[in-house]
């Protein structure tokens, strides 16, 4: 049976503030702005059908969402909410979604502009050292945003190994 999955639409990021979050994710990636869905002033929310909804914390308050357009692929919806047992984002380590990782094609512009938007790099970019991975220039490094979301950078402008072995592909922006 066919999948009906086309792909991937958005992803949701919980942040402490809307406003540094959509900054950073213009200036690192030139996200835009596609539109809110709701904002601090109009609280046009019920906030109990949210609290069930996406089963969050008892007294959790959603206090703005924004939906970004990045250039290529998925979109990136910001949720700024606030509530009692709030924490960091979990190590990744942890159990559940630990990054999600962009296609660079120059590492030093895409660097520069994650750090000045505020975000801090683990390391400089590494070969890909998996042995399906592996070419000339495929390369990875991981950093982290103001808000503690880890974000992988990447790139591979050879062939993988392991295109020899079947048809399918990774997805390439």
């Amino acid at each position: 049976m066919p999948s009906t999955v086309r792909g991937i639409d958005h992803i949701g990021i919980t942040v402490p503030d809307i406003e540094k979050s959509t900054q950073f994710f213009e200036h690192a990636f030139g996200a835009k702005v596609l539109y809110q869905s709701l904002d601090s002033k109009t609280d046009n929310i019920d906030h109990a059908s949210q609290q069930h909804t996406l089963r969050l914390f008892p007294g959790t308050r959603i206090r703005a969402i924004r939906m970004l357009a990045m250039p290529h692929g998925p979109g990136v919806e910001l949720f700024e909410m606030h509530g009692p047992e709030q924490g960091m984002p979990a190590r990744a380590s942890d159990f559940g979604l630990q990054h999600f990782a962009v296609y660079v094609d120059d590492f030093n512009q895409a660097i520069a502009a994650f750090t000045e938007a505020g975000g801090e790099m683990f390391t400089e970019p590494k070969p890909l050292t998996f042995a399906d991975e592996q070419g000339e220039g495929n390369a990875f490094c991981y950093g982290q945003t103001p808000w503690g979301s880890i974000i992988e950078l990447i790139s591979w402008p050879s062939p993988m190994p392991y295109e020899k072995k079947t048809n399918l592909r990774r997805w390439k922006p």
